[in-house]
């Protein structure tokens, strides 16, 4: 584990963003000093402050600067850092179904080639761990997920695969993830999850928050199907827990 820098490395992104950087490798501290800013900010934000990114190691803010003075944002920023080291909220533990059976599955058989596992200690390895979700990025709702146990830890391809299917969950780099968007990938696709992660029409549209924690429960496809059936009817499958 990395040493998180005690003071936050503040930059430029134009005339109406800052970054916030705390560090500079995927780290749950790091993570956690981004997200106790992204709270205090959000308890108390200062006018003109009209967004905040969160991402793994650092926290960008798009402010209106006729409405919000570039250098008095920054000193707030660092006054909260220096003071906030634990995040206001309570991390969530969320257990997601998820399918790993054909066709869901895909790439297990690759990754099961590239890691020299069982396809069947793929999916258990997988299944077993905790993951923490770091940030959302790339595609609507596509939730980059840390904990990936080391076993799995395949590259990500050198060329990429053809599109999968909504609300795929995906390996590769080191990393998990659950792309709820259909697209080409150099990801591994490994199961699906019928609980969607971001739908437009809910509020909140993002029901799993950066710093939550997410466990995958396997199911078969026939109970895939049925989760998948309720869930486009309006009754959300993922179930939430408290964190250990």
């Amino acid at each position: 584990m990395s040493a998180v820098p005690d003071e936050p490395r503040i930059l430029d992104a134009g005339e109406a963003a800052l970054v916030v950087e705390f560090g500079s490798t995927v780290d749950p501290a790091i993570s956690d000093r981004v997200l106790a800013l992204d709270d205090a900010l959000g308890a108390d934000p200062p006018d003109g402050l009209r967004e905040r990114v969160p991402t793994y190691r650092s926290l960008m803010l798009h402010y209106d600067p006729l409405v919000l003075d570039r250098d008095a944002l920054a000193a707030r920023v660092r006054s909260l850092a220096a003071a906030a080291d634990a995040r206001a909220a309570t991390a969530i533990l969320w257990t997601l179904p998820c399918c790993y059976d054909a066709p869901h599955g895909e790439d297990i058989a690759q990754v099961a080639e590239r890691t020299g596992l069982s396809p069947d200690a793929v999916v258990s390895t997988h299944a077993e761990a905790t993951y923490r979700v770091y940030m959302y990025g790339f595609a609507p709702g596509f939730a980059y997920l840390g904990g990936l146990p080391k076993a799995l830890a395949v590259p990500r391809r050198a060329s990429p695969r053809p599109p999968h299917p909504r609300n795929a969950v995906v390996i590769g780099g080191g990393l998990a993830a659950v792309a709820t968007v259909p697209m080409p990938t150099g990801w591994y696709v490994i199961g699906a999850t019928p609980a969607r992660l971001y739908a437009p029409e809910r509020e909140p549209s993002f029901f799993v928050g950066a710093g939550d924690l997410i466990r995958f429960e396997p199911v078969d496809a026939a109970t895939f199907d049925a989760l998948t059936a309720r869930e486009a009817a309006g009754e959300p499958v993922a179930r939430r827990g408290e964190a250990p």
